[in-house]
C-alpha cells in the first residue's frame, strides 16, 4: 500500500504544466488527459459574447467526455486588453476575444475594418469579414504563432456618448474630450475630425467618465448597456462610425498540446458560437435604443456622409491607404467602396 501511494505522489509532483493549460490528476491508462484552459476578457459576464462563449464552453466539455474545461475570466478580471494580449502570447491565457484595434499593436492590418465610416452596414462586414478582407487579416495574425478561430465575433458599429453635447456635425467633435481604444488609426480620425482622443483601458472607463476625466466615449450599443454607461452619460449620437469585431485568439503553444480531435472540436463550437452571438446582437441592437432611451439617454442621428467628407478633406484616406498598403486597401474598397 505504502509503495503504491509513493508511486502516486511522485507522479502527481511531476507533472509538467507550461502555459495555461494543465493536464490535471493522475488518470487510468486508458483515459484521455483532461485539460483546463483560461479564457479571459474584459468584457461583462452578461454580454452576449461571454454568454455564447460559456454554452461552447459546456458543449465542449460534453463532446470531449471531460477532457476539456474552458476556465472564464470575465470583467477585467485578468486586466484590459493590452495586458490581456499580452498573457495571451506569453501563456498566462488560453483564449482571449481581442478586438481588431487591440491586436493591431500587434498585427497592423487587423485594424483595416475599423477604418471611420467605411463598412457602413452588416451586409457589407460580413462578407468582407467571411471573404477576402477577413481571411487576409487571418494570414497576417497566423504569422505572429498565436491561432484565431475562422469567424470573427461581432462588437457593432460604434455610437458616440457624451455627457456634454450631441454630436450632430463634424464641427461638434472640436475640442472634445473622449476616450478610444488604444488605436493609432482612431487616435487619428478623431484628430482629424477635430476631437482630443485619449487611451484609457476598458475598465477605467466607467471611473472616467464619472469624474469627467473624458466627456465620452465611443461603443457599441450592447456595450453601452452592459456597462451601465447611460449612468453617466446624457447623449448618445448613432454614428454608426466604425464597426469592430473580436478575434477568438489562442496561444499557439496551448493549441498545439491539445490532440487534433479536440482542436477540432473546440475550434467547430467556438465558430459556431460566433455565428450564434452575431444573430444575439442584432436581435439585442432592435430593442436597445428604447431600452437606454428610457433609462435617460437621448439618441440623435448624424449624417455619416458629411464626416466622411470631413476625413477625406483632412487626407484621413490616403494617409491610411499608404499605411496599409495597396493589397489590404483594395480589398477594402472591393465591400466598402471607394474611399481614397
Amino acid at each position: 500500500m505504502r509503495s503504491k501511494q509513493s508511486r502516486r505522489t511522485f507522479l502527481q509532483n511531476t507533472v509538467g504544466t507550461s502555459g495555461a493549460i494543465a493536464i490535471v490528476g493522475l488518470l487510468p491508462a486508458a483515459a484521455a488527459p483532461h485539460f483546463i484552459l483560461k479564457y479571459a476578457s474584459s468584457l461583462a459576464d452578461t454580454h452576449p459574447l461571454n454568454v455564447r462563449v460559456r454554452e461552447a464552453a459546456a458543449s465542449i466539455m460534453r463532446e470531449t467526455k471531460g477532457r476539456v474545461e474552458l476556465k472564464m475570466f470575465t470583467n477585467g478580471q485578468m486586466g484590459g486588453d493590452t495586458d490581456m494580449l499580452s498573457q495571451i502570447r506569453a501563456g498566462g491565457i488560453d483564449f482571449f476575444p481581442v478586438p481588431g484595434a487591440i491586436l493591431s499593436t500587434l498585427v497592423p492590418v487587423a485594424a483595416i475594418d475599423s477604418v471611420g465610416f467605411a463598412l457602413k452596414s452588416y451586409a457589407q462586414v460580413w462578407a468582407a469579414m467571411d471573404g477576402e478582407l477577413g481571411g487576409h487579416i487571418r494570414g497576417a495574425i497566423a504569422k505572429t504563432g498565436l491561432v484565431v478561430m475562422e469567424r470573427i465575433w461581432d462588437n457593432g458599429f460604434r455610437q458616440i456618448t457624451s455627457s456634454s453635447r450631441a454630436i450632430k456635425v463634424p464641427a461638434d467633435l472640436k475640442g472634445f474630450k473622449i476616450r478610444v481604444l488604444t488605436s493609432t488609426l482612431w487616435t487619428s480620425m478623431f484628430k482629424a475630425l477635430g476631437a482630443a482622443p485619449t487611451s484609457i483601458n476598458f475598465n477605467e472607463v466607467y471611473s472616467a467618465l464619472q469624474t469627467k476625466v473624458v466627456e465620452g466615449q465611443e461603443n457599441p450599443l450592447a456595450i453601452i448597456k452592459a456597462s451601465r454607461f447611460n449612468e453617466v452619460q446624457k447623449y448618445c449620437s448613432l454614428s454608426s462610425h466604425i464597426w469592430s469585431g473580436f478575434w477568438f485568439l489562442s496561444n499557439g503553444g496551448s493549441w498545439a498540446r491539445l490532440p487534433a480531435d479536440v482542436r477540432e472540436i473546440v475550434a467547430r463550437h467556438v465558430n459556431a458560437a460566433a455565428l450564434a452571438q452575431r444573430r444575439d446582437v442584432a436581435a439585442l441592437n432592435a430593442n436597445l435604443e428604447t431600452e437606454l432611451t428610457a433609462h435617460g439617454l437621448a439618441f440623435n442621428r448624424p449624417d455619416p456622409h458629411a464626416f466622411q467628407t470631413a476625413l477625406r478633406k483632412a487626407g484621413f484616406y490616403a494617409e491610411w491607404r499608404g499605411k496599409y498598403g495597396e493589397v489590404a486597401w483594395s480589398l477594402l474598397e472591393k465591400y466598402a467602396g471607394k474611399l481614397a
